[in-house]
This record gives structure tokens, C-alpha cells and sequence, in this order.
């Protein structure tokens, strides 16, 4: 008799779905956590680069409306500045009325001892110094403040223009942008003109004509070399000192001795 063919028993596979759930569970946490993460990382990506955006868009409207006001500068002259304003309002100093004076009117040897002190390569640089500014940098390190600037003739007319004489890293900053905006708008000898009319000179008085007429009683074309070495040497501190008392700051007596021996009769 032939015999049966068995057939090899199959494995039997119990399904209890309760054993599964832990193993679910596990994965979808997994798959939860990395929605999770991707959706923090999307939101600081986002946040970053509505940051960045808005950075840009102050820059650019920054850069566009001093550089209209330099268009206007360029063939008129300010009615005031901010720090005018500032010095007005926040200080309440009396603003001395100002004496406007083209720069062929000034005296080429003011011209020659200012740049000569407040920035050597005036006509040579296009607005700012890095190597200046990175060595004011190094020395407001040391300090553990801003006490030095480097800041050229142009930087500084950029700080009388459109900002406040608070020291910052920012206001340095903003100075750098508005120069190489100057350099390119203005020109040297209009940069020059505006730096001579809108100085501060004293507490409430701008530019070269009209602090001459201040401290002397006469126009600048008609003081005499130490009244013009004074006039220049004040520039550097004209809030805290005269020209008859500055000799009393070391800095400011070194300047004016340095102009004596350079262009003193």
C-alpha cells in the first residue's frame, strides 16, 4: 500500500497585539521627536533669517536717506546738524548763530596745522583708516572703554552731521558707513568745507568763523597765527577747555606746542 505524503507542519505564529504596542509606541515617539526637532530647527532657521532680513533692510534705508541728505549737502549747506540739535535739546547749551565761510575763505595755513593734527592723510585716504581704527581698538581694549576713535576728517564730519558725540562701537560703526557714502558724494575739499563750518568749538558754538568771532571779536581771516594755533588745538577737547586754559590738559598743551614749533613765527 503506497504510503501518505505528509506534508512538514508549518510554524504557528500567535499574533498578540499587545506585544506590539511598546514597539509602536517606541517608534512613533522617534518619528515624533524628529518632527519635533525639525520643526524647532525651521523656526530658528526662520527667525534667523527674518533677523538677518531686517538687518538688511535697516542698513539700506540707513544708507539711502544719508546719502539723499549727502546729495543735498553737496551744493547746499545744513541748516543744523544733530549734534546741534543734541547739544540744544539735551543739553540745553545756546546755540551761538552759525557764520558760514566757503573754505577758499579760510586761511590755507588753518587749513595745513588742522589737517596736519586731526588727519595727516586726509587727501590720500578714502573716508576711513582701518589700521587706525584697529589700533583706537587695541588701545579702548586696555582701558576697558572707547577712548580713542581713530576717526579721520571725514568720520568726524560724519559724526557732526548725523550722529550723537556719545562714544560707542556702534556709532564708530555707523561713522564708517556714512564716510565712504561722504568720500563718494561729496568730494574732499566739500568734505573739508563742511568739517570747518560745523566743528564744535565750544559749548554751543560751530564752525571755524563763527568761533573765531566768539572768542576773538574778529573774523578768521584776520586773527593771528597763535589765535589760529589755539582755535586748531581746541578742536580736539572744546567742550571741557578754551583757548586760554587748555594748557592745563597734557594732550591739548602738546598740540599746541607741536603747531608753535611747526608753523609759530
Amino acid at each position: 500500500m503506497p504510503r501518505k505524503k505528509t506534508t512538514p507542519s508549518q510554524p504557528h505564529f500567535e499574533y498578540h497585539p499587545e506585544n506590539q504596542l511598546p514597539l509602536v509606541s517606541e517608534h512613533v515617539k522617534i518619528q515624533l521627536s524628529k518632527k519635533s526637532q525639525n520643526k524647532k530647527r525651521n523656526i530658528y532657521i526662520k527667525i534667523i533669517s527674518v533677523v538677518f532680513q531686517g538687518i538688511v533692510w535697516v542698513h539700506l534705508l540707513f544708507i539711502l536717506s544719508t546719502s539723499l541728505c549727502l546729495f543735498i549737502f553737496k551744493y547746499t549747506n545744513p541748516a543744523a546738524t544733530t549734534l546741534m540739535l543734541y547739544r540744544k535739546y539735551i543739553y540745553n547749551y545756546k546755540i551761538q548763530a552759525p557764520r558760514y565761510i566757503p573754505l577758499v575763505k579760510i586761511p590755507k595755513m588753518i587749513q595745513t596745522m588742522t589737517i596736519k593734527v586731526e588727519d595727516g592723510d586726509f587727501y590720500h585716504h578714502h573716508g576711513i583708516i582701518p589700521a587706525a581704527i584697529k589700533n583706537a581698538w587695541q588701545l579702548n581694549q586696555q582701558f576697558g572703554e572707547p577712548v580713542y576713535g581713530g576717526s579721520t576728517i571725514t568720520m568726524q564730519t560724519a559724526r557732526t552731521l548725523f550722529l550723537v558725540p556719545e562714544k560707542s562701537y556702534l556709532r564708530k560703526y555707523l561713522e564708517a558707513i556714512i564716510a565712504l557714502e561722504m568720500e563718494a558724494i561729496l568730494g574732499k575739499d566739500r568734505i573739508l568745507e563742511l568739517y570747518f563750518n560745523y566743528a564744535e568749538w565750544g559749548k554751543g558754538v560751530f564752525g571755524i568763523e563763527t568761533a573765531s568771532r566768539y572768542y576773538y571779536k574778529t573774523g578768521v581771516r584776520s586773527i593771528n597765527t597763535d589765535q589760529a594755533i589755539r582755535l586748531v588745538t581746541l578742536l580736539s577737547s572744546p567742550i571741557r577747555y578754551g583757548p586760554y586754559n587748555f594748557q592745563r590738559n597734557g594732550i591739548l598743551r602738546s598740540r599746541y606746542n607741536y603747531l608753535v614749533n611747526r608753523f609759530g613765527n
